[in-house]
């Protein structure tokens, strides 16, 4: 049960006010939760995809057979009725403004006194001829997972378009299964419109060791289908025809806004927003990947689609709606995701190709599995960013270095203490020290970890 908190900069809301909220992900979770906690409203939540919220990054893991869908869940199915948020299950296809109302599918009304937009994101698809076949799909929503089960049933080829985190998932998903992958990038390496070439170059390695063809600088052309309308085989824009019998698409997610054509709501790549979530209507709210910032914090994209900036935006709604206007502030980037067996972290600006202010420190382990990149500011050395592979590194350590302004030589001095690697993990980092010397002509010499946590417990 939602413990309700007394703050006295908040104003609680009444009861007469309605809050509907469009989208059951995190984002729109976590705004109702907090307006629960912080006030009075009546809350719904509407959701076309699930009866109840479910963490959206554990679905590759209930397809390899690590946990069951009850598994993430995070509240147990009573939570909602004990804390009085209604839940609605149906498809909300207009948003009439003048009313105050949203229409379903079935033409029913619903009217609501404040909306928030928090619809997340679909699959993209280009319009290739043939992307409609059975057998070809994204993987973003409860139903695409579904539908991927009886997709890869009794299959032994798939081919996937696009890098990124959701391609290396599935792929990881379909090898789970021993099914044969095919992996086309239209880039050199693999997501090196994000990762730096060293890392790019390591990442393609790692993914050809888990026996997965990877077609660099290969685009798909056509998707060809058998007498039974599925998925037969693919054409690139080489002429090559791959066989296969599924195909993913994983290039990239765009917001889920179609049902507000015409509304009179503001959108772009994204329901425009300020840095309170406002559209340009009032009462009308939008947050998670679904909201474009019209002027975004420093540093951050204008549309952000991960996990940990949408309960971020869900918190500070809430605040808002409950009369406390606090503007979105995320603090520095950061991010986590797995490579198969390599775990990737990135804190702060890590560019794929560093700009002119910018210097670059990187060291790979001899095994090509681990590695550190520190990018720092070359007039004064304080660190911008980093990327580190296979070393799981502290992320309020770097959040607080990154906001103390800390210069690289520091950084690297005290490296040790980020370190939080399980016990009895070959630590690396006098290597890294010794390569940082040897670029440099530096003579830094690590602190300890005993010394760090003296000084950071003070």
């Amino acid at each position: 049960m939602i413990e309700k908190n007394n703050i006295n900069n908040f104003s609680s809301g009444s009861n007469d006010r309605h809050v509907v909220i469009i989208g059951n992900g995190i984002s729109g979770v976590t705004c109702a939760c907090n307006l629960r906690k912080y006030g009075d409203f009546k809350i719904t939540i509407i959701s076309s995809e699930s009866d109840h919220f479910f963490s959206r990054t554990a679905l590759m893991y209930i397809y390899m057979g690590h946990m069951k869908f009850e598994h993430t869940k995070p509240y147990e199915d009573r939570f909602w009725v004990n804390n009085n948020i209604h839940l609605i299950k149906n498809t909300v296809v207009k948003v009439n403004i003048n009313e105050k109302s949203l229409q379903f599918k079935d033409d029913a009304l619903f009217n609501y006194d404040a909306l928030v937009i928090a619809t997340g994101s679909r699959s993209n698809q280009f319009g290739w001829p043939g992307q409609d076949l059975k057998g070809v799909q994204g993987l973003y929503h409860l139903s695409d997972l579904e539908m991927m089960e009886k997709n890869t049933k009794n299959i032994s080829r798939a081919v996937i378009v696009g890098g990124g985190l959701i391609g290396i998932e599935m792929a990881e998903m379909l090898r789970s299964r021993n099914i044969d992958v095919t992996f086309l990038v239209r880039e050199k390496n693999f997501w090196d419109s994000v990762l730096p070439v060293e890392e790019a170059t390591m990442i393609a390695r790692h993914i050809r060791e888990h026996k997965i063809e990877l077609k660099a600088e290969t685009e798909l052309k056509e998707v060809k289908g058998d007498v039974n309308g599925r998925v037969s085989s693919v054409i690139t824009n080489k002429g090559e025809e791959i066989k296969c019998e599924f195909v993913a698409l994983t290039v990239g997610v765009s917001a889920n806004i179609d049902f507000l054509k015409d509304s009179g709501i503001e959108t772009d790549k994204g329901v425009l927003v300020n840095e309170f979530f406002e559209t340009n209507v009032e009462d009308i709210y939008a947050i998670g990947d679904c909201a474009q910032h019209k002027n975004p914090p420093e540093s951050r994209r204008p549309v952000e689609q991960v996990w940990y900036t949408g309960k971020i935006q869900g918190e500070t709604l809430a605040q808002v709606l409950c009369g406390k206007k606090i503007p979105y502030a995320p603090g520095y980037w950061f991010n986590s995701a797995k490579f198969f067996d390599i775990e990737y972290q990135t804190y702060g600006v890590v560019n794929a190709q560093p700009k002119e202010n910018e210097k670059v420190f990187y060291w790979e382990h001899s095994s090509g599995k681990i590695s550190l990149r520190l990018v720092y500011n070359s007039a004064d050395g304080k660190l911008l960013g980093t990327n580190v592979f296979g070393i799981r590194l502290r992320h309020e350590v770097f959040d607080r270095w990154l906001n103390e302004k800390r210069e690289v030589d520091y950084i690297i001095e005290h490296l040790a203490t980020a370190n939080f690697d399980p016990e009895f993990y070959r630590r690396h980092e006098h290597q890294i020290i010794e390569e940082y010397n040897r670029q440099t002509g530096k003579c830094i010499k690590t602190k300890t970890r005993k010394g760090f946590f003296a000084s950071f417990f003070k």
